[in-house]
């Protein structure tokens, strides 16, 4: 592999560019404009690139651009004689390494291509790694089914349909999909239909031609043009306007499609996985999405669960973003004690493995010791997750009324997650909870079981001793003692 590719439609600048890395043994390969480069990418790659911008044809940010697409690592220096402000700005915000105006020194510039080859190098290493790392992380039963799916699908080029609820983790399985699939050396291109403004979607799907509307003033390809016989992910794909679902529906049908603003049909080889947290048949009946769309896309229909439903991964997860968000810090990764862990695993985390991997990193930066414990857990989940059972560390998952003969274990002294949890947020969710139950009596009910709590606890405080204890409470001792009657409290403490 040649280290360093020019391109320059200048041949002198190609000649002493050539001579002065050639000085320093680095193998190189020279074109005289962007277009034989692009055309080269089907082979091969550089470790790093030195491109003029003005060049006939393809121009140097374009090549820019398609170069970041196909290879994001990849170092790329811009050259140009021109060296206005805008043309800076472009190049950078274009992901180029460094930027030259000419005429430039050459010893600059054989010092900068070394620095940016040693970048390559680097960034290859970082790649290497993430692609050692599994695609995804889960050992329940339901992950296990994901897996069988993905195996089964590692030679099949058929359109998948993924649904799962936000933050479950789509994208990986997209991304799984392509890399155990024969397109895996190919590009994987990733698009969140959502966030894509309604009038621009025609031109980020199928690229337009120059000149095809006010602002055009370049050719540009489409995504799917830069996914060419690899993987096109549309995410979100319920959110797509209705138009546009019969332009892609064309394209899913015979394979070809049209620039805006151009005439010229353009085959499109692209394997296409879509993903939703909407229930699209619903929307098929509602009108919103076309069924003939649907039926296109729902080949093969993959469904992630919820974290809720695959529980037991949730500590090996928390695990894997722990060490992740530590060596993005520098720093040395946090560790879950026991009761931690089991907290993790019984909360309601709604927003699923998203959710989970910013609360690592929440951790990494907010726990001042290396080992977390539930009383480090932001205040917010505590106070969703925590109903009466925080001593034993595990959040219950229904809402009990409090047993007669005992303080709510949430209430208690001897309890150091409560000092962080709202005792009114408690009461409050138990109220509601017990309205949506079809319970009712509530005054008489809670009214008698806050008085017991108060009064035991207090007779805890005094060791039994009620003079004492109907002091601390404001009330008369004989009041005291017939409370204690009425109910059933043990004051024998």
């Amino acid at each position: 592999m040649e280290p360093v590719w020019i391109v320059d439609d200048d041949e002198s600048i190609r000649w002493v560019l050539e001579r002065a890395l050639s000085r320093e043994n680095i193998p190189l390969r020279a074109f005289c404009n962007a277009d034989e480069v692009l055309a080269a990418f089907e082979t091969g790659r550089p470790q790093v690139l030195l491109s003029d911008i003005r060049m006939p044809g393809t121009s140097g940010l374009t090549l820019l651009e398609q170069a970041k697409q196909r290879f994001p690592g990849m170092p790329i220096i811009v050259m140009t004689a021109f060296s206005d402000l805008d043309s800076a700005v472009s190049a950078f915000q274009g992901g180029a390494f460094e930027y030259l105006a000419k005429p430039f020194d050459l010893g600059e510039v054989v010092d900068l291509v070394k620095r940016a080859i040693k970048e390559s190098e680097v960034k290859t290493e970082e790649e290497s790694q993430v692609s050692r790392m599994p695609d995804i992380i889960g050992q329940a039963p339901a992950m296990q089914s994901i897996f069988r799916a993905i195996g089964k699908l590692s030679n099949s080029n058929a359109t998948v349909l993924v649904t799962g609820e936000s933050g479950s983790g789509k994208e990986l399985v997209a991304r799984a999909l392509h890399r155990n699939s024969p397109r895996a050396t190919r590009p994987f291109i990733a698009l969140n239909v959502a966030a894509i403004p309604k009038d621009l979607m025609e031109s980020e799907l199928f690229g337009h031609e120059k000149g095809a509307f006010t602002g055009a003033q370049a050719m540009r390809r489409g995504r799917f043009e830069q996914a060419e016989g690899g993987t096109l992910f549309l995410d979100e794909i319920g959110d797509m306007p209705v138009e546009m679902q019969t332009r892609l529906l064309r394209v899913l049908s015979d394979g070809h499609f049209y620039r805006v603003g151009g005439n010229q049909s353009i085959k499109a080889d692209v394997r296409v996985i879509a993903a939703t947290h909407q229930n699209l048949e619903k929307l098929v009946q509602a009108g919103t999405f076309r069924e003939d769309l649907f039926h296109r896309l729902n080949v093969i229909r993959l469904r992630l669960p919820p974290l809720r439903e695959r529980k037991e991964d949730i500590p090996v997860l928390a695990r894997h973003f722990l060490e992740q968000s530590a060596a993005q810090m520098g720093v040395e990764p946090k560790r879950l004690s026991e009761s931690a862990a089991r907290f993790l695993s019984q909360c309601r985390l709604t927003g699923n493995v998203r959710q989970l991997e910013n609360l690592c990193y929440w951790f990494t930066v907010m726990v001042a010791g290396q080992t977390i414990e539930v009383k480090d857990m932001p205040v917010d989940l505590l106070e969703e997750n925590t109903q009466g059972n925080l001593q034993g560390d595990l959040p219950s998952q229904e809402a009990k009324p409090f047993k007669d003969d005992a303080v709510p274990k949430a209430l208690s002294e001897n309890n150091e997650a409560a000092v962080a949890v709202s005792w009114e947020k408690q009461l409050e969710r138990t109220v509601r909870e017990m309205l949506d139950s079809g319970q009712d009596n509530l005054m008489t009910s809670l009214g008698d079981q806050f008085e017991r709590i108060l009064i035991h606890t207090a007779l805890q405080h005094t060791r039994g001793r009620k003079n004492e204890a109907a002091v601390l409470l404001g009330i008369g001792r004989n009041t005291l003692t017939r409370k204690i009657q009425e109910l059933n409290i043990d004051s024998d403490i």
